[in-house]
């Protein structure tokens, strides 16, 4: 059904959830705002400029105030405090073994998607890595999932982006491409089937199904 699968990387290929939320609890309250890192697990995925801005109601200026407190624990202590889902490597193996092209495609800083990926020994797994640059610039998911089809020479109808949010249907239907939704990552009840995703899979064993045609 599909040649190139690009997949997003919090909430699909890594559990991230929690540096993230501890990270942005950290960040809030250093402007003033108690905020527990349970509630925040939203921050996992989207770009942070654009949550501070949605979920806090900052201006842009202080979403981009707490983007950088964010990276100040997020960088030497939350980056490392996640896991690969279970089933993944195993996927991803799987995908390649059956011809299809692999990547990645994720609003977060590139180098350290790649240093996570690395650490894991998942380089290999995938032909291109393409996320946001290190300043958190170009990191919206079209424009990150555009240069990753570029990269793979991608045909849109050939292609789908795996993901776990809204902001990833979105991205992959502003680059014209299918989407599923993975209802293992960070979205809200509803959330997938409100922002129009193609295929809603709960698990990933029902990802493999679907993209490998298995029962």
């Amino acid at each position: 059904m599909y040649r190139y699968v690009l997949f997003d990387f919090d909430g699909t290929v890594f559990d991230t959830v929690e540096g993230i939320s501890k990270s942005a609890s950290y960040a809030a309250g250093k402007l003033g705002i108690d905020a527990a890192p349970e509630t925040l697990r939203c921050f996992a995925g989207p770009p942070l400029v654009d949550m501070f801005m949605e979920h806090f109601g900052f201006s842009r200026e202080d979403a981009e105030l707490a983007t950088g407190y964010f990276r100040e624990r997020y960088v030497p202590t939350g980056l490392y405090e996640c896991r690969v889902f279970p089933g993944i490597k195993e996927l991803l193996t799987a995908l390649r073994a059956a011809g299809l092209r692999v990547g990645i495609a994720t609003s977060k800083p590139q180098t350290l998607a790649e240093e996570l990926l690395a650490g894991e020994g998942m380089t290999g797994l995938f032909e291109v890595v393409c996320g946001s640059d290190s300043d958190g610039n170009n990191n919206s998911k079209a424009q990150v999932l555009g240069r990753a089809m570029a990269a793979l020479g991608a045909v849109k109808e050939e292609t789908v982006l795996v993901g776990d949010t809204k902001y990833d249907v979105a991205g992959a239907h502003e680059c014209g491409v299918s989407c599923i939704g993975v209802e293992y990552g960070y979205a809200a009840e509803g959330e997938l089937e409100s922002a129009g995703a193609e295929y809603i899979v709960k698990d990933i064993p029902g990802l493999r199904s679907l993209l490998l045609g298995q029962t």
